[in-house]
């Protein structure tokens, strides 16, 4: 495979991480607070339901590359998988170090921590990719199946620990006001 389309495929779904990711922060309200548009869409202020904002369009673009670039890259489901949960990674462990450390979180820094993921699990995604890196595509897809329940079931039904607690309002999942 030409590292260079692989580059190229990378580039193109970062952007367009950033831009969907970015608008599906608003689409639940600009719908109306549509059940079906909650399930991929941030209904309030938490870190998790802002971590949707990172994975359905990430889980797009991998849907998208596997037709694309996937089936001349072997390892394409496995690194795309990693880079997802190395951006959700990223965001939660930033988020809540320098949050602990300034004692609030700044909006600035939240947004751009977003792109940084973005970047990162996309610049890792195609690392792994131009290696001989090898991997289990049914595992990538199960573990792919398992976070997007957990994103529509925990839209729902939030466990009520902090990741899930909306710090705006100090409640859980989906808000009617």
């Amino acid at each position: 495979m030409d590292n260079t389309k692989i580059r190229n495929y990378q580039i193109a779904s970062a952007i367009f991480v950033c831009i969907l990711g970015t608008l599906l922060h608003f689409t639940y309200k600009f719908f109306g607070e549509n059940n079906f548009v909650a399930s991929f869409s941030a209904v309030n202020e938490s870190v998790w339901e802002h971590l949707k904002l990172l994975f359905f369009p990430m889980l797009l673009t991998t849907i998208i590359g596997y037709f694309y670039i996937g089936k001349n890259a072997p390892n394409f489901l496995c690194s795309k998988t990693l880079g997802i949960i190395t951006s959700m990674l990223f965001i939660i462990i930033f988020f809540y170090t320098y949050t602990g450390i300034i004692g609030k979180s700044i909006l600035f820094i939240d947004i751009t921590s977003f792109f940084v993921a973005v970047i990162l699990g996309e610049y890792l995604s195609y690392k792994l990719m131009i290696t001989n890196f090898e991997c289990n595509n049914i595992i990538a897809i199960i573990i792919l199946t398992i976070i997007l329940i957990c994103f529509v079931v925990f839209t729902y039904f939030p466990p009520n620990i902090e990741l899930f607690k909306d710090p705006v309002t100090n409640q859980y999942g989906i808000i009617k006001i």
